[in-house]
């Protein structure tokens, strides 16, 4: 990347956050953001490497927006700037919380085939379309190799498959379920999995 290309998206980064600041100022101290500009930065900070910034960044978004799950491709950059900046267990945790938003992901980011025999219950993306229209991340990214290995270590660890077996499993009952406690039971056993990470 070109100086003048790292320029550009610092730019880029400097707008947003201009932009969000007149939406406080605009809706009395509180964020409104209805345009979801607080969803660009992470990947501008993965695409300069400026993995501390983005840290600060989602600091700052935690502080802001405490009841914001954010989207799939969002955790998933939360997941990768955790494990840059070296907190391990929370990007284990992120990368959990970034499958159960949506499991076609992860075999998306290393290339894997996703066919019907595979489709996960659960997921919130139709795979082939947030493939080709929104996830813009891969495992064959230079700046993204180490974060590859580690994320293909963890997934396959014996943990993560318990987990999200788990999950997956909550999933299928939760489609057929109508007793409303017993769903709520569902519901927040699902929201304690990523507790026993």
């Amino acid at each position: 990347m070109t100086p003048k290309q790292q320029e550009r998206i610092k730019n880029k980064i400097k707008k947003v956050k201009a932009a969000l600041a007149a939406d406080k100022k605009y809706w009395g101290g509180q964020y409104h953001d209805g345009r979801g500009l607080r969803y660009i930065p992470p990947q501008l900070y993965i695409d300069l490497n400026d993995f501390t910034g983005g840290l600060r960044y989602f600091n700052w978004f935690n502080k802001n927006f405490p009841d914001d799950s954010g989207y799939p491709d969002f955790l998933f950059e939360w997941t990768i700037i955790l494990f840059k900046t070296g907190r391990l267990k929370e990007a284990e945790k992120k990368a959990f919380e970034t499958f159960c938003s949506n499991t076609y992901l992860f075999d998306i980011f290393f290339g894997r085939q996703v066919t019907k025999l595979k489709k996960y219950e659960g997921s919130n993306l139709e795979t082939q379309e947030f493939a080709d229209n929104q996830f813009c991340y891969s495992n064959k990214q230079d700046n993204l190799t180490d974060f590859s290995e580690w994320l293909d270590k963890f997934i396959s660890t014996e943990k993560f498959i318990l987990l999200s077996s788990k999950f997956l499993d909550i999933q299928k009952r939760l489609e057929t379920e109508n007793d409303t406690e017993t769903r709520h039971y569902l519901i927040q056993h699902e929201r304690q999995l990523v507790n026993e990470l």
